[in-house]
């Protein structure tokens, strides 16, 4: 494997104007990729706080553990009912951290008559996903 190419950079300098460097590639030989970057361009106020509002709210762990819960059903509803034990956490903590994920867009509730029955949004993973993937 060839080590990567990186151009040099003096202090004082301007930044080299390729927006490739080389990287080493499995068969040995260099290959050209573009630099990393989140977005095209640079987020505005707006869609920064609707993409910090889904990070931060899949930043618990407890979220988290629901989330892949709920998302394990495909396109089946879960009631949050059948959340208390399988993950041994208390009804009023199920129902506090699943408001969150569905105020933060993730999720969606229906009540069932006594229960609410949550699924995933799975554009807004979408939405996550393009955010999050280094081109």
């Amino acid at each position: 494997m060839t080590a990567a190419t990186v151009p040099e950079v003096i202090p004082g300098s301007p930044r080299p104007s390729s927006p490739r460097q080389t990287i080493p590639s499995n068969a040995g030989a260099a290959a050209e990729a573009p630099c990393c970057s989140l977005t095209a361009a640079p987020l505005d106020v707006e869609h920064a706080e609707h993409m910090a509002l889904k990070l931060k709210a899949l930043s618990d762990p407890t979220r988290l553990r629901l989330l892949s819960h709920v998302a394990a059903q495909g396109c089946e509803a879960v009631c949050a009912c059948d959340l208390t034990d399988e993950l041994g956490i208390s009804q009023p903590t199920v129902s506090h951290h699943l408001k969150k994920l569905v105020d933060a867009g993730l999720l969606t509730r229906e009540q069932r008559g006594r229960w609410a029955h949550y699924t995933v949004i799975h554009e807004a993973f979408d939405d996550l996903s393009g955010f999050l993937a280094l081109r």
